[in-house]
This record gives C-alpha cells, structure tokens and sequence, in this order.
C-alpha cells in the first residue's frame, strides 16, 4: 500500500536540546568525582528512553514519589546507577545532581539542519504531514516558534487521546485524526520503546531516528538524518 502520511515524534525528533540531558548529566557527574565514559552516557540515555516510554519503573515511581522533588532525585538516582555508580554513590550523589539538573541545566533548542528542506520536499510531493508527541497539552505555538508549524496538517498531544506511547491506542487516534489507514502511513522518532514499539502495535510502519547510535541494533529502519528518509519512501 502506497504512503500517504508521515507523522514525527516531537521532542528529540524535530527538535533537540543542546546539549542533550545524558551528555550534562554525564558532566556534572564527572565534576562531582563520578568518572564517566561515552559509552556510560549512551547506556543511561538508552535507559532514559525506556524509562520515559511509560515503564513498569516510571508508573512505580509516580506511584511512590508525588511531589516532583521526591520523584526527580530519585530518578537522578537510578541515572547514577545506571551510569555504573554503587548504591551508596547513587544515594549520595542524587540530591547534588537533582540541583545541578535543577539550575544549571538550560538546554537550547536546535532543529535539524536538514529537516526544514525535508519537509519543504515531501509537503510538494503531496505527503500528509503531521505530529504526534506524547505531551500533555498542545505544543502548536511552540512549532509555529521553531518555523516547521507550516508544514503540518495535523499537530496532536497524547493526553487529547487519553493514552500515551507505546499505548497503540494513541496511534490509532492519529489515524482516525489524519483519514488515513495504518498501512498509508509511517512514524519517524527517536524513542524506540515508546516511537518504533507503539507504532509498529498500531500496524504503522516505524523509522527509527538515531543521530546518536543510541540503539544497538533495532529491528527497524533507521535514519541518522531526515533527508534520509527520501530512499526508505522509494522502497515502498
């Protein structure tokens, strides 16, 4: 079945923060005395993808931390642990890396240099094009801000589904939303527990974009760049 519509993931896929939050994590770590390597950094933002794509840990955890103090010096925690800390460093260092996190972590926000050109190209090729981000409220101004609102026809949050990735059921509400069928459409992003699994649930072709190396292996198309996506869309 021909493609007729490319939904993107938002965050991390049509914009990313510079630098991105392991590779600062990474640092004020190493300025707290926790050596760290590149290799470190990838498999806490590895883990960090997991986490965020509505895991057993992160459900637990908002479960048992309420109040977003509590719940982000614990996940600075497991950070710690994941980046090869011990428990005791874990425990001692999260509250310094929750305020370091805290206040000096001010990100920019970077769009792909080829993504504008990319989306100029598939919009005169007749793609639908669209979003779907899993924030919980509307992020349209914010496109507009970045100069892509232009070239999408629909922008949608997870929380308007009720569900979030991987939950099909958000893809499934961006179908209905765009007219299209699973089989006409496919999903680029970045997260691939929450971006490649739900989609693929939902029976929407995934592209993985991993500028990164971030995933070892994915059992799925993948793109360092958006222009690559050009030869993936001939082979359909």
């Amino acid at each position: 079945m021909a493609i007729r519509a490319i939904f993107y993931d938002f965050d991390g896929t049509l914009r990313m923060n510079i630098p991105d939050s392991w590779h600062a994590f990474g640092e004020f770590a190493a300025s707290l005395g926790l050596a760290n390597t590149q290799e470190d950094r990838t498999r806490m933002a590895r883990w960090e993808h997991y986490y965020f794509a509505e895991s057993s840990e992160i459900i637990a955890d908002r479960a048992a931390f309420p109040e977003p103090g509590d719940f982000w010096q614990n996940f600075c925690e497991r950070q710690l642990v994941i980046m090869g800390a011990n428990a005791e460093q874990a425990v001692s260092l999260a509250p310094r890396m929750h305020e370091c996190m805290s206040n000096a972590y001010r990100p920019l926000d970077m769009v792909p240099a080829d993504l504008v050109e990319t989306l100029k190209i598939l919009k005169s090729q007749g793609y639908l094009l669209g979003v779907l981000s899993n924030r919980d409220e509307s992020y349209l101004e914010y496109l507009h801000q970045l100069g892509l609102g232009e070239f999408f026809s629909h922008v949608i949050f997870a929380a308007e589904a009720g569900v979030f990735k991987p939950n099909p059921g958000v893809f499934k509400y961006m179908l209905k939303r765009a007219g299209v069928s699973a089989g006409e459409c496919v999903y680029v992003g970045d997260n691939y527990f929450a971006d490649v699994l739900g989609a693929r649930g939902a029976g929407v072709s995934p592209i993985l974009i991993d500028v990164n190396g971030v995933f070892e292996d994915p059992d799925c198309p993948v793109i360092q760049s958006h222009s690559q996506i050009f030869p993936l869309l001939e082979q359909r």
